[in-house]
């Protein structure tokens, strides 16, 4: 079955990512005028690179918190993105360090990187659809 999706996992994760990333875009944009309050950023891409590119022959021990060390065996089946709470910085005097227009610019990456991701994704469906009714033929 995983011949006929191709790399629809890999899509799928890339997706929760992106809304991980999103959710906390959004979270920090709520949160602009809140004293006190840190943004947190999100990276999937090098952690998803990471267990695309891990070779399956070598032999790893099973990493079961993320303070364990080394990499453990992380699959696309219980893949976690990066979530860093930014609290070493502080662009005002009430403490938060949210940039709206840093903020702003990430969510318009965002949302082209979703865009992308769903017009992928929307592709393989297109070619598994036609294979189908072609297929009947």
């Amino acid at each position: 079955m995983n011949n006929i999706y191709g790399n629809m996992d890999v899509l799928n994760v890339a997706l929760d990512g992106n809304l991980q990333r999103y959710e906390s875009i959004s979270k920090s944009l709520a949160n602009v005028n809140t004293p006190g309050f840190k943004k947190s950023t999100v990276d999937f891409e090098s952690e998803l690179q990471n267990v695309i590119s891990n070779n399956s022959t070598k032999v790893t021990l099973a990493k079961t918190d993320k303070n364990h060390i080394g990499k453990g065996n992380q699959s696309l089946d219980n893949f976690k993105a990066n979530v860093e709470v930014q609290d070493s910085t502080s662009t005002r005097r009430d403490k938060n360090n949210v940039n709206p227009d840093i903020e702003m610019m990430n969510l318009a990456k965002t949302t082209v990187m979703y865009n992308a991701l769903t017009d992928q994704i929307n592709r393989k469906f297109t070619k598994i659809q036609s294979v189908i009714t072609e297929g009947g033929k």
